[in-house]
């Protein structure tokens, strides 16, 4: 697709979802519904996610999840994998650009998302890559409403990569040069898949707090 003219899009512009629909295997129980600072990984995560949009909700598959004040949506198309969270984070949006967020990863660096907001009006998708080896991080990511078509054309045809739809959108990568213009630390890729990554994320609890004052969210 051709790049668009640049756009920065207000709130009223940005549905933001938290994806808590992960089977959480490694963990062992609903990482979302996990103690973090002083509520909830999810709720954490929402606290954050007011700031980037005014359309927000979650996504999980879990039929006794909390009420935390949102909308809370399951699957689509279940048995998909990640590909069918992107899917029901498109089909559900109710604004053209939807920031993506994984609950698994707590720290949301609002400078970083609103620089890629910043960027989204030229673009598919802007996602961003920490790690060389990594193609990219797709739940940290913005979307416009433009990939719902193509993502679920990905899935009609067998494919579960969330990379697989990538060849028919225009997607601006973040490399780590520019990330870290940001983000110094990668804070906002810190995951919490296992017991020990959790305890690590709940140690930079304080450095994450202390970096949010400075934001004047």
């Amino acid at each position: 697709m051709s790049a668009r003219c640049g756009y920065n899009p207000s709130m009223a512009g940005v549905s933001v979802v938290i994806q808590a629909g992960g089977a959480s295997k490694r963990m062992g129980q609903d990482k979302a519904l996990l103690p973090f600072g002083d509520s909830l990984m999810a709720d954490y995560v929402l606290r954050q996610a007011r700031a980037l949009g005014d359309d927000i909700f979650i996504i999980s598959n879990n039929p006794e999840f909390p009420d935390l004040g949102v909308p809370v949506h399951a699957d689509v198309l279940p048995g998909v994998g990640a590909l069918g969270g992107l899917h029901t984070a498109l089909f559900h949006a109710q604004r053209e650009f939807v920031v993506l967020l994984a609950c698994d990863m707590p720290f949301v660096h609002l400078p970083l998302m609103r620089h890629m907001l910043a960027l989204a009006g030229q673009h598919d998708a802007v996602i961003p890559r920490w790690q060389e080896e990594e193609y990219a991080e797709p739940f940290r990511a913005v979307y416009r409403k433009t990939c719902l078509e193509p993502v679920a054309a990905a899935i009609a045809a067998g494919e579960r990569r969330m990379i697989s739809f990538y060849g028919s959108v225009d997607v601006r990568l973040l490399e780590a040069d520019e990330v870290s213009a940001f983000d110094s630390e990668g804070l906002t890729f810190v995951n919490t898949n296992t017991p020990e990554e959790l305890e690590a994320a709940r140690a930079l609890l304080p450095q994450f707090e202390a970096l949010r004052e400075g934001w004047g969210e």
